[in-house]
């Protein structure tokens, strides 16, 4: 501990950036030694007063000034201050560690006030500043984001619109076309449908695509069981059906799993809950087990399905309308989402209409409207009598923060249910959609070199 004290006094007086994001969270009273926490003062003193970090004969001129210090003393923090010099040193590693420092020490002073206020030795303070006291030590986190500053963040912001962001794919080409190019980190997206129409075949299907990616998918399972979700995925991998599946030789299962594990490098964990039995706390503490117990970290995260998880916010069995329940749920899943950096895919039910409607729209999401209001990406999944016959379904946006939603509205799928399979089918099969987007021609491919974009936006005048 001595050493790191060390390490971010020497950093707060050599490295800029560093000492700009830590500054506002350190406390002198997180030093041990009472020469270090002199200098953390001087330090904090200096860069109020003048907006920049002091250097180290600045420092010890300050020290100098001071009237508290004996020869000794100011002997003894004047070599540590000689001692300071610029090294190499992984910014992140600093960032992280000064972070759990800072937690550390806020969380056992906060026990040492607490114990001191309890045995009544604090007299400024009463038992009742206790809940406060913990949850301000708790809250200690390095968040140095104050807002988007328009005009210096400008570079910034450009390099943003021309970033190309981490999606996970699709291996449906119409889902690709109308998310641009898959699934953003940080997001919820939800597949509405009715009973039996596909909401956990397209999960399923989504699963095993991720998987031949080499992405590492968590599954978790909240209706069927975990040998129920694995069978559907090998039917979709091994492109045998569930039936045939059955009555295949333990050897020919053995060399498809032993192909399906050769060409990929992800990995693929499914995890059952009972039904409404567990929340987003009961995932986190999942993530945690497998990172420690299986060093994995999910790229994705399916959860079959939203409505009939539990919600951290309420008790089994509390007084809460349906609405308030879903909504939570939702708004959980997604702060999971954001929290692990990755998007998280789910399913819900329509309401009663919508189980034999021909359309679905926002209004037969089942039991809350507040979870198209969470959700970042949401469709429904059609199902007729005349698309089964053609195996197929329709997959109508209800809502996308990715794209246009009126572009491509409605599009068609191939659905093949005894292998757990979607599938791209002919355009032609798009051609009778009513209000789908498509236009009858191809879209005009622009010329996106430099030369035509500075021609495109050259006579546009601020």
């Amino acid at each position: 501990m001595k050493n790191l004290e060390k390490t971010i006094l020497n950093n707060l007086i050599t490295n800029n950036e560093y000492a700009r994001k830590v500054l506002p969270f350190l406390k002198s009273d997180y030093f041990q030694d009472k020469n270090e926490q002199i200098i953390f003062e001087e330090i904090q003193k200096f860069s109020i007063k003048y907006s920049k970090l002091p250097t180290s004969t600045s420092l010890q001129v300050e020290l100098d000034n001071r009237k508290d210090l004996n020869e000794q003393q100011f002997k003894d923090i004047t070599s540590i201050v000689d001692s300071f010099q610029s090294e190499e040193v992984d910014g992140q590693w600093l960032l992280d560690t000064t972070e759990k420092f800072c937690k550390d020490k806020a969380v056992y002073n906060a026990v040492v006030d607490g114990i001191s206020i309890i045995e009544g030795r604090d007299k400024k303070r009463k038992p009742d500043a206790l809940p406060s006291l913990l949850t301000n030590a708790l809250a200690v986190s390095f968040d140095n984001r104050v807002g988007h500053d328009y005009l210096t963040d400008a570079e910034d912001r450009y390099d943003y619109y021309h970033k190309k962001e981490d999606r996970i794919p699709f291996d449906l080409d119409f889902f690709n076309k109308i998310t641009k190019g898959g699934l953003p980190q940080k997001t919820l997206n939800i597949a509405l449908a009715g009973t039996g129409v596909g909401k956990s075949l397209f999960m399923c299907h989504m699963a095993a695509s991720c998987l031949s990616q080499g992405k590492n998918v968590l599954y978790i399972t909240l209706e069927m069981a975990e040998e129920r979700i694995a069978e559907r995925i090998d039917a979709n991998l091994m492109n045998v059906s569930m039936e045939d599946l059955q009555d295949l030789p333990k050897n020919m299962y053995q060399d498809k799993m032993e192909r399906i594990a050769s060409k990929t490098q992800g990995k693929l964990i499914i995890k059952e809950y009972p039904t409404a039995s567990a929340h987003c706390n009961h995932f986190r503490a999942l993530i945690q087990e497998l990172a420690i117990k299986k060093s994995f970290k999910a790229d994705i995260i399916f959860v079959d399905y939203l409505n009939i998880c539990a919600s951290s916010r309420f008790r089994g069995g509390s007084n809460v309308n349906s609405y308030t329940m879903i909504k939570a749920i939702a708004e959980e899943l997604r702060g999971l989402a954001v929290e692990n950096n990755l998007p998280i895919v789910s399913a819900t039910q329509t309401t009663r209409s919508g189980y034999v409607s021909t359309d679905i729209g926002l209004e037969d999401t089942s039991e809350s409207f507040g979870l198209p209001a969470t959700a970042d990406f949401m469709f429904a999944l059609i199902s007729t009598e005349e698309m089964d016959e053609l195996n197929q379904i329709t997959v109508k946006q209800l809502k996308n923060r990715y794209n246009d939603p009126t572009v491509n509205r409605r599009f068609v799928l191939g659905i093949d249910r005894s292998k757990m399979k979607l599938y791209d089918v002919e355009l032609s099969a798009q051609n009778d959609l009513v209000n789908s987007g498509q236009e009858a021609e191809d879209i005009p491919v622009f010329d996106k070199s430099q030369g035509a974009r500075y021609e495109k936006f050259g006579k546009f005048k601020v």
